[in-house]
C-alpha cells in the first residue's frame, strides 16, 4: 500500500484538520503517504500529544465499505508483535462528492523508523547493504507474523501483498506486517469462470505486481489457491532485502511482461559473496513457480532461525 507511515516531511497541512475517533480528537499534522485505495496522515491526539497513523479509505460503493470493514476485522483479530494493531476506527458519510459515499478512518501506531523499503532506499543511496544477520532478523519477524495468519482459526488467512513497503519497523527493529487490505481466506477452490476472473481482477488491483505470486496473474477455473502465495512474495521480499528490489522490478521498469517473467520463474541472484549459499538457497526455495514445491511458513521460519544461530555462534 504505502512505503511510509513515518516521514513527516512528505507533506504539510496548511490548516489543522481534526478528526474524531472513538470519542478522542486528533489533529492532522501531515500527509505520510498515499496508495491506490487510501492515504495515511500523521495524527496527534489532543491532550496526550500521542502520534498515530490515520489510514483514510475513500469508499465509492458498498463493496468498498465491506472491504474496509473486513480489513478492520482482520486487524482486530490478532494481538501479535509482528502484526499491526488497530487503535480505533470510524466510518463517516461523505457529502458533496461526485462518487465517494463514505470515508473509513483506521488508526494505527506511528512507526518513526518507517518501513524496510525506506531503509533499503537509504542503503542503496549510500551503496551499503544489510548484513546477513539483519536480513535474517527481519525475515524471522515477518515469518512469525505470517505464521499467525497461516495458522489462524477457524480458517487460515493469506496476506497477499507481502513486500518491503508493508513491513514497518519498531524502534527496536521488530518487523511489523501491515496493510491487510488484500488479506482473505487462504485456501480457495475456484469452481467457476466468474470466480476465477474476480480473483484475478482483485489480485491485479491489490497485489503488487513485482511481488505477486505466479498463480494470481491468471487464475484458472478448477484451480486451488492457498497461503503459498505469501511464500512467493516473502521470497521476493527476501531478495529485495539483499539486493534492494524484487527480482522482477527491472522487468517492470523495462516495460516487459512481468507476468511472463514471473511465470517463467527464472531468478538468478547476483554472483557475489555478500550472502551465504544457505540464505540464497532458502530464497530460491520460496520462488518455485509450482506452489506445492514452496516450503510452508513453519519450514522457512525454522531455517531462518537455524541460519541466524549459526552466525551468532560463530561470533
Amino acid at each position: 500500500m504505502l512505503s511510509l507511515l513515518s516521514k513527516i516531511s512528505m507533506g504539510c497541512m496548511c490548516s489543522r484538520e481534526t478528526i474524531e475517533v472513538d470519542g478522542h480528537t486528533y489533529s492532522i499534522r501531515s500527509r505520510l503517504g498515499e496508495g491506490g485505495f487510501s492515504f495515511v496522515d500523521l495524527a496527534e491526539e489532543r491532550g496526550t500529544h500521542r502520534l498515530l497513523a490515520a489510514k483514510r479509505i475513500v469508499c465509492h460503493s458498498s463493496g468498498d465499505e465491506q472491504l474496509a470493514r473486513k480489513e478492520i476485522e482482520y486487524m482486530n483479530k490478532f494481538t501479535h508483535k509482528n502484526l499491526v494493531p488497530c487503535e480505533g476506527h470510524v466510518m463517516n458519510p461523505v457529502r458533496n462528492h461526485a462518487t465517494a459515499i463514505s470515508e473509513v478512518l483506521i488508526l494505527m501506531p506511528y512507526y518513526e523508523k518507517g518501513s524496510i523499503q525506506d531503509e533499503l532506499e537509504i542503503l542503496r543511496r549510500q551503496s551499503d547493504h544489510y548484513t546477513e544477520t539483519k536480513v535474517l532478523f527481519y525475515l524471522i519477524g515477518i515469518c512469525e507474523g505470517l505464521q499467525a495468519l497461516h495458522t489462524a482459526s477457524p480458517r487460515p488467512l493469506a496476506h497477499r501483498d507481502v513486500k518491503p513497503h508493508n513491513v514497518m519497523l519498531k524502534d527496536d527493529d521488530t518487523a511489523v506486517l501491515m496493510d491487510f487490505g488484500s488479506m482473505g481466506i487462504a485456501r480457495l477452490e475456484i469452481k467457476t469462470t466468474s470466480e476465477a476472473t474476480a480473483i484475478t481482477d482483485l489480485a491485479a488491483e491489490r497485489c503488487s505486481m513485482p511481488y505477486r505470486a505466479p498463480e494470481l496473474f491468471s487464475v484458472q477455473t478448477h484451480a486451488s489457491l492457498d497461503e503459498k502465495v505469501d511464500i512467493w512474495s516473502l521470497g521476493c521480499t527476501l531478495y529485495a532485502m539483499c539486493y534492494y528490489e524484487s527480482p522482477f522490478d527491472k522487468v517492470y521498469q523495462r516495460g516487459d511482461s512481468i507476468a511472463l517473467a514471473v511465470q517463467a520463474g527464472n531468478v538468478q541472484p547476483p554472483n557475489d559473496a555478500r550472502y551465504s549459499a544457505d540464505l540464497l538457497a532458502l530464497m530460491l526455495s520460496m520462488l518455485k513457480v509450482n506452489p506445492e514445491e514452496r516450503p510452508a511458513i513453519d519450514v522457512v521460519l525454522r531455517k531462518a532461525e537455524y541460519l541466524l544461530n549459526l552466525i551468532e555462534n560463530r561470533v
